[in-house]
């Protein structure tokens, strides 16, 4: 398969499965794979990991590294695969302003399982009682974003198969066959 030059952020809320996805995605394209997590500083892990939500001041710093990131990679005519809750549509904006050709993927579920989800996970900083504060805020993509949205109950397999098959309805010589 041809390295396409996508720049692709997978969004929802804390559990959706964004990560694994965006993992999947990545290795797909053969492309390099960001988790935005990753670059949260210390004192927005500690907040969140306090169970504080953060603030839109809190996340500026990093939604501009990210942006960031998307800027590099469409400046040097490069693919990358982002995972970033993306909550707002002015992150989303902010996003946009490194790439203007980023597709965002937005997976999303009920409460009750993202709760469920949360809970069963060890290893994160992030606990469950946040995921009220996320949904409260999240401005899921409107029509006029470019965005595709995918049920988060869909095997992580068939959620990358069905961006693959979005993505070569957009440029179908640089995905190649799915």
């Amino acid at each position: 398969m041809s390295r396409a030059p996508f720049r692709v952020v997978v969004m929802g809320v804390s559990g959706c499965g964004k990560s694994t996805l965006g993992h999947l995605l990545a290795g797909r394209l053969s492309l390099p794979f960001v988790e935005g997590d990753d670059l949260h500083s210390a004192a927005n892990v500690a907040k969140m990991a306090a169970g504080q939500p953060l603030t839109d001041e809190d996340r500026a710093g990093w939604l501009q590294a990210l942006s960031q990131r998307l800027h590099q990679a469409a400046t040097q005519d490069q693919g990358l695969v982002v995972a970033c809750s993306a909550l707002k549509k002015n992150y989303r904006d902010l996003l946009r302003q490194g790439a203007s050709d980023v597709l965002f993927v937005h997976v999303q579920g009920s409460p009750e399982v993202l709760a469920q989800r949360m809970q069963q996970r060890t290893s994160h900083y992030m606990p469950p009682t946040l995921l009220q504060s996320q949904l409260a805020i999240l401005e899921p993509p409107q029509a006029s974003e470019a965005a595709l949205t995918l049920d988060m109950l869909s095997p992580p397999e068939q959620q990358c198969q069905q961006v693959m098959q979005y993505l070569q309805t957009l440029r179908p010589a640089l995905v190649g066959a799915v």
